[in-house]
C-alpha cells in the first residue's frame, strides 16, 4: 500500500493483440509518459522505443506486444477488473 509500481505485459509479440487490449482499458488511462498516482498504459513501440528498428527492439527487450503499465494507487479490484476485460 501507499506506492504504485511498473509492470509489463507481453501479449506474445502480438502487436494487434496489444492494441485491442490498449483501446479497451477504461480505468487505466493512456500516456505517453508513465509518471502520477493515477495508472497508466503506454505501448512502448509507440512511445519510448517509437522508430527504432527490429534489431534495436530485440536489444531492448522490446516486442510489438508489450504493453508497459505504470500502476497507480486505484483499487486492486478495479484494476483487476480493468484488465481481466481488457484481455479476454
Amino acid at each position: 500500500t501507499g506506492f504504485g509500481g511498473m509492470v509489463c505485459i507481453d501479449l506474445g509479440g502480438d502487436y494487434d493483440r496489444a492494441v485491442r487490449a490498449f483501446d479497451r482499458l477504461k480505468v487505466i488511462a493512456r500516456a505517453a509518459s508513465l509518471g502520477g498516482v493515477e495508472s497508466i498504459v503506454s505501448l512502448p513501440v509507440l512511445t519510448s522505443q517509437w522508430g527504432h528498428s527490429e534489431e534495436q527492439l530485440r536489444a531492448a527487450g522490446v516486442t510489438k506486444g508489450m504493453l508497459r503499465l505504470s500502476i497507480g494507487l486505484e483499487d486492486v479490484n478495479d484494476l483487476l477488473a480493468d484488465l481481466t476485460q481488457a484481455l479476454s
